[in-house]
Parts: structure tokens; C-alpha cells; sequence
């Protein structure tokens, strides 16, 4: 069992929701266990909602209100903490936003655009708009802005998660910006990673045939709970937990690592790309 971890309910909506659902499920002289059993959900679950790290789903808000006999109480916060949860991510991407802060390691591989996490401003609002060109000029604001809240991370005091990523040798040879924001944006990937002690590599474009193909994979691990991963469509995304897919999508990602250039070869190309963006901006002048 996860060791016990005091909650400061003030903190933020699904902090002070964890708080509420521990408090009730010991007045009630429940384990973690006891209360879980019966869900559709394991106690490591449960475990991280009562920590503020994950958001209650409503079957298991559902299954609490009966277990504790809470009259509703929880499934009538389910939407104030998916709102909270959300602040500017999509639905399906805002369990993921909120566990990244609490994972210990996190792995990433990006086939077609640079992380979340490694985006400049400018890149993020290019990358929303691209991708949903009907939004409102607010919505795309505060989509950008909820983007660059994530990569606070980098700036909190440690420790900080440790960081793997593999982009593919297009994202950085097929700008999405012009040649000046472009250098930038790779200057900030450069930056980001040697500042947390990351690991980058890049996977070369001639090669052809290669695991984890059909898209974006994320791993995260934590020092309480078990391993995610998350894989991401166009405008869906799913959160794996079960352990055998997990370890099949990690061992895919170890093979694609091994795919890939060292990250001191990969370091270098991507400073070389920024300098030749920067060298094209001189010749524009």
C-alpha cells in the first residue's frame, strides 16, 4: 500500500475533494481497500484521488456515495473537479496534465510535433491553431497559456521529474514556425534539457521501419503509484493502466530508444538546425 501522504486541502478543488473523501472514508472506519472493493477501480486509484493527483471518475463517485453513505455528495463534485482539472486542456488530456506533476520520470515520444512540455509560446498557439482552426481567438489564448502552466515543472524546486524524449528528425526539419521563432523554439528544447539533466535523441528520417509508428506514447512512473502510459490521436487520447499493456508499450519505447541517435549526436543536429534557421534569418535581411 501507498505510504500515507498528508493532503493540503487548500491547495486546489481536487486537493480539498481528496481531503473530503478521506476524512468520510475513515469516519466510516474504511481501508482504502474496503472502499474500492466492489468498483471498477484498484486501490491505487482510489488512493490517488484521495491525494489530489487524479480526478474521481463518476462510477467511482457513484460507488463512494454508496459505499460511505454520502447522499450524492461526490457525484455532485465530480463536474466542479473536471472543470478545475481541465483549465484549458481538452477533456481527455486533463488527467495527464495533472499527473505529470506528481510523476517521478517521464517518457515521451513525439513522431510528428514537439512535446507539450518543450514548447515555446509561439509554437503551442501555432500548434492549436493548426489543429483547430474554428476556435475563438480566447480559446486559443487560454489553451496556450494552460500549455505553458505545465511546463512550470521545469522551475519548481526539486526534485524535478526525470525527463527522456525521442522526436522524430521531421519535427525538426519541417518547421512549423518561420525561420526565427523556429531557432528559438529549438534553442529552448536545447535549453530545457540540459538545464534538468534530460535525455534527447532524435530517431534519423531514413529510418523506415521502427516501433511505436502509428503516433504520439507518453510514460510516466511515480515514486507511489503504478506506471501510465498515454497514447494520443487527432482529437481523442486514452490513459492506459493495465499492467501488461504498459509494460508492452515500454518495451516498444526501449526498442525505439535504441532506434534512435545517442543524445550527444541528437543534442548537436538540434543546434544545428537552429543555426541554420538563424543563419536563413540573416539572409532575409
Amino acid at each position: 500500500m501507498p505510504p500515507r501522504k498528508e493532503i493540503d486541502a487548500s491547495a486546489d478543488v481536487p486537493a480539498f475533494y481528496g481531503a473530503e473523501l478521506r476524512y468520510r472514508r475513515e469516519a466510516a472506519g474504511l481501508t482504502l481497500e474496503q472502499c474500492s472493493d466492489g468498483s471498477f477501480r484498484g486501490l491505487s486509484f482510489l488512493s490517488q484521488v484521495e491525494r489530489g493527483e487524479r480526478r474521481m471518475t463518476m462510477d467511482l463517485a457513484k460507488h463512494v456515495d454508496g459505499k460511505l453513505g454520502t447522499d450524492g455528495f461526490f457525484e455532485r463534485r465530480c463536474e466542479d473537479v473536471r472543470k478545475a482539472r481541465m483549465a484549458g486542456h481538452a477533456e481527455y488530456f486533463a488527467d495527464v496534465a495533472e499527473m505529470e506533476e506528481h510523476a517521478d520520470r517521464i517518457e515521451e515520444w513525439a513522431p510528428m510535433l514537439i512535446p507539450g512540455l518543450l514548447q515555446t509560446e509561439e509554437y503551442a498557439r501555432a500548434v492549436v491553431r493548426a489543429g483547430r482552426p474554428w476556435l475563438p481567438p480566447e480559446t486559443v489564448e487560454s489553451q496556450v497559456a494552460a500549455r505553458i502552466r505545465r511546463a512550470e515543472i521545469w522551475d519548481q524546486e526539486a526534485p524535478r521529474p526525470a525527463y527522456w524524449v525521442i522526436l522524430h528528425e521531421s519535427v525538426i526539419r519541417r518547421p512549423l514556425l518561420e525561420p526565427g521563432p523556429m531557432a528559438a523554439q529549438l534553442r529552448h528544447i536545447v535549453e530545457i534539457v540540459q538545464a534538468n539533466q534530460g535525455v534527447l535523441q532524435v530517431l534519423p528520417e531514413t529510418e523506415v521501419a521502427y516501433p511505436l509508428m502509428m503516433g504520439e506514447v507518453r510514460s510516466m512512473t511515480f515514486p507511489d503509484a503504478p506506471p501510465l502510459m498515454y497514447t494520443e490521436g487527432v482529437h481523442s487520447g486514452q490513459l492506459i493502466d493495465y499492467p501488461p499493456l504498459v509494460n508492452e508499450y515500454r518495451r516498444s519505447y526501449d526498442l525505439l530508444r535504441a532506434t534512435a541517435l545517442s543524445p550527444r549526436v541528437s543534442l548537436a543536429m538540434i543546434e544545428a538546425a537552429a543555426e541554420d534557421y538563424e543563419n536563413a534569418v540573416q539572409q532575409q535581411e
